[in-house]
């Protein structure tokens, strides 16, 4: 019988990396900096230069409707490769390409099982934080505003 609990699909732990370029590309500049300084990333070398290009973005009404394309997003991509063999890409909304270098680094450095539990802990999760309480600060604001017509008087005599 085996551990289902202990071992991790190739599946898994794709659904775990993009989880974490999720948290980095939504990330700000400065947080991603502010992490990023703390690491003492190893020497690097750049296999594709941070660059800037267009994406054409789709969007669907109402979310299930026939897909259309709405406009294009300025796009910043970045591949790196660390001296022990991990390959680390980002991509990010915007120009900033210190930003998708930064993370590129970070995408590699996770993928190194040794420090991996340290990139989760101290990058990772607190970006995830930050972006969940920005997320539910908004859910609140939007609340706070909601008009439930069910519960409206109509003043009809």
């Amino acid at each position: 019988m085996t551990d289902t609990a202990s071992s991790t699909t190739p599946q898994d732990s794709a659904t775990a990396r993009q989880n974490v370029m999720a948290v980095l590309a939504a990330a700000s500049p400065e947080a991603v900096a502010e992490r990023f300084e703390r690491l003492d990333a190893p020497p690097f070398g750049i296999v594709r230069q941070p660059e800037t290009g267009l994406v054409m973005v789709r969007g669907r009404m109402g979310g299930t409707g026939s897909p259309f394309n709405l406009g294009e997003v300025t796009v910043t991509r970045c591949v790196i490769r660390l001296e022990t063999g991990e390959t680390g890409s980002a991509y990010s909304l915007g120009r900033n390409k210190k930003k998708a270098l930064q993370s590129a680094v970070i995408d590699a450095l996770w993928q190194c099982g040794e420090i991996r539990e340290r990139i989760e802990a101290e990058v990772i999760a607190p970006l995830a934080a930050e972006q969940a309480a920005a997320k539910e600060t908004v859910r609140e604001e939007t609340e706070a505003t909601k008009v439930n017509f069910f519960t409206m008087v109509r003043g009809d005599n």
